[in-house]
């Protein structure tokens, strides 16, 4: 079964309705978690820390626990291409070992790149991912100088 989404994506209703998805302003839907856990296959992944490596199309970004991404310009490529293809309607997750700060900024970024305005990132990605998500204040000035 299929929905539609805002935008005109769309995604399978039961990607949807998994822990740890979240809406972005266009209406791509992505998911987040911890690297760990068991979960559903995706279409893509975007690693964010050392670990299992799921069976689906995967890329790794190198960034340190609490930190921000060691090179600023693959993290944007890399985060580019999941928002790219969140567009086009592809189960894209992040997930980083704990799932919440890192997993938190990406899904944060991915929202700056989509459109919403880096003020209100933070906010938005604790209201609707999880509530400690963006744990550092290094993370949060990554996020505001992002675009």
């Amino acid at each position: 079964m299929r929905i539609r989404q805002n935008g005109g994506m769309s995604v399978e209703s039961s990607w949807a309705e998994q822990p740890g998805v979240v809406v972005l302003p266009s209406g791509a839907v992505v998911r987040g978690r911890r690297i760990a856990d068991a979960a559903s296959p995706a279409d893509f992944a975007l690693l964010l820390a050392p670990g299992p490596t799921p069976p689906w199309p995967h890329r790794r970004i190198r960034w340190p626990d609490f930190w921000i991404p060691v090179d600023r310009a693959d993290a944007l490529d890399a985060l580019g291409e999941a928002l790219r293809r969140a567009h086009r309607g592809e189960r894209v997750e992040v997930a980083c070992r704990g799932g919440q700060g890192r997993t938190g900024t990406a899904l944060a970024a991915l929202a700056v790149l989509d459109g919403m305005p880096a003020g209100q990132v933070v906010d938005w990605v604790r209201a609707n991912y999880r509530p400690r998500a963006v744990e550092t204040p290094w993370q949060r000035r990554w996020l505001r100088h992002l675009v």
